[in-house]
């Protein structure tokens, strides 16, 4: 019952967003409510996962350790996100950006998000997974053109196209998963997948498991399969940005996991290992110099995201305390990006541009914003008091036993990463204030929540719940 509410809740908030005549305070408290409801659902069931392993609502729809991480980061970043919205879309208004219209088309859509990600991380089928996961990209792809402008038109097609044929690859990964059993029930469900998974061929499970890793590989933003993310990026709204970054990110590397598991069983651990590390290479190289030498703020947040979804990948192809590691990861991953985000978002509404040349005196126009802005760049390369220092520092633990030349690499391509953030922080905080621009801050909602997200990551990076830790490691054990 309470797994249903966390999935239906933000479905009911989308239906009821869409009988809503000139109240935007009624949009905004129905899409906040529904983000915080299915909050409060998926901390309540922690305790029960906890004790029995799973909790499970249906034969469609269950929360085992796995789902939970990705669950909570899911629960946390959407609240965070539902009342950013309202702070960053008002402003919007103000300044005739928008209008009511469009504005309900947001709210809708961005619940409808909601719950295709709740559904999918839930799914107790593989299919059901693909489907949801699907949907995400229909129901993103109308926020990606949200301004209705050439070039955000552009993105959005070239999101919806790239993302499909990707999942297009994921489908017949998964086909090829559950057909090949011998019991048509493995079909069903993950578990029934997982018991059946060593009467698998191991060639046909080692091409299923390439599909997939191709398919959900493009929804993680994993390098070369990362083209659609700076252009999506820079063209949607800010919250949803943020929300590709952190939750969707999140959600499609729950799939890969999943996967994993059935795949090493299969074929043995070896060959998943190997292509996650080959892409997570790729995706610290490629991502690595684009930073660096990015022009559009935005932008460089998404290689930011194609940087540490390779170092998450990296941590399960290493495997050991590195798998224990990339699970963490995604969590601060999770928590930074939206801090990030915000900041920019801040930017932007002060200077109404991405470009990284055209925003200058941060520091005098936006005071707090920049402080918050300067923790969340220290989080994102992994600068301590900030957990993602020792999730980096287990990562390469388990690799320099086992690659120390590509660990190496690795490590100074982090390097490139943290100077090229730090050269941009500080050409944007610094210098003369453009004429024309109005400082401070716009709204209380815009400054509160990428503090809060602040908090959180000091507060993970000094001590780890104990609840936490034993959610992580039972999902461990499961990949």
């Amino acid at each position: 019952m309470i797994l249903d509410i966390v999935i239906i809740a933000p479905l009911l908030a989308a239906l009821a967003s869409i009988f809503v005549r000139s109240n935007t305070f009624s949009l905004e408290r129905l899409t906040l409510t529904g983000s915080i409801v299915s909050m409060i659902g998926v901390f309540s069931l922690i305790p029960e996962v906890l004790r029995a392993g799973s909790y499970g609502a249906s034969d469609l729809f269950s929360l085992d350790a796995l789902g939970s991480v990705v669950a909570l980061v899911v629960a946390i970043v959407s609240v965070g996100m539902a009342l950013y919205s309202i702070g960053y879309m008002r402003q919007e208004i103000r300044k005739e950006i928008i209008g009511f219209r469009r504005l309900r088309q947001y709210y809708v859509l961005f619940n409808i998000f909601l719950f295709a990600m709740y559904a999918a991380l839930c799914a107790t089928m593989p299919i059901l997974m693909w489907i949801a996961i699907e949907g995400t990209t229909l129901s993103t792809a109308l926020l990606v053109s949200f301004y209705n402008k050439p070039s955000a038109m552009e993105a959005a097609w070239k999101y919806l196209i790239l993302n499909s044929v990707g999942l297009l690859f994921g489908f017949i990964g998964t086909l090829l998963f559950t057909l090949v059993h011998h019991d048509p029930s493995a079909f069903l469900n993950w578990q029934a997948l997982r018991l059946g998974a060593a009467t698998l061929d191991p060639v046909i499970a080692k091409i299923a498991f390439a599909c997939v890793l191709i398919g959900y590989g493009t929804k993680v933003g994993l390098a070369p399969l990362h083209t659609w993310k700076p252009d999506v990026y820079s063209k949607a709204p800010t919250p949803i940005a943020a929300l590709f970054s952190s939750s969707l990110l999140s959600v499609a590397m729950l799939a890969l996991m999943r996967f994993k598991g059935i795949a090493d069983i299969s074929a043995g651990p070896a060959f998943s290992s190997t292509l996650f590390i080959f892409f997570g290479m790729l995706s610290l190289f490629i991502a690595a110099f684009l930073i660096f030498s990015q022009w559009n703020y935005k932008r460089m947040l998404a290689y930011s995201s194609v940087e540490h979804a390779g170092i998450i990948s990296l941590g399960l192809g290493f495997g050991g305390i590195g798998t224990f590691a990339a699970l963490l990861h995604l969590i601060y991953h999770a928590l930074f990006k939206p801090l990030l985000f915000s900041a920019v978002g801040n930017a932007y509404l002060t200077y109404s541009s991405t470009k990284i040349a055209r925003v200058r005196g941060m520091i005098r126009t936006l005071p707090a914003t920049t402080a918050l802005f300067f923790l969340g760049v220290l989080a994102a390369t992994g600068v301590p008091p900030f957990g993602t220092f020792l999730t980096e520092w287990y990562i390469f633990t388990a690799g320099i036993a086992l690659h120390p030349y590509l660990t190496t690499l690795a490590i100074m391509l982090l390097a490139v990463v943290f100077a090229g953030l730090l050269r941009h922080l500080s050409a944007m905080a610094f210098g003369e204030v453009p004429e024309g621009i109005e400082p401070g801050e716009h709204d209380w909602r815009t400054v509160a929540v990428p503090s809060a997200f602040a908090l959180i990551l000091l507060a993970f990076g000094l001590m780890i719940p104990t609840s936490l830790h034993e959610l992580l490691t039972a999902a461990v054990s499961s990949i």
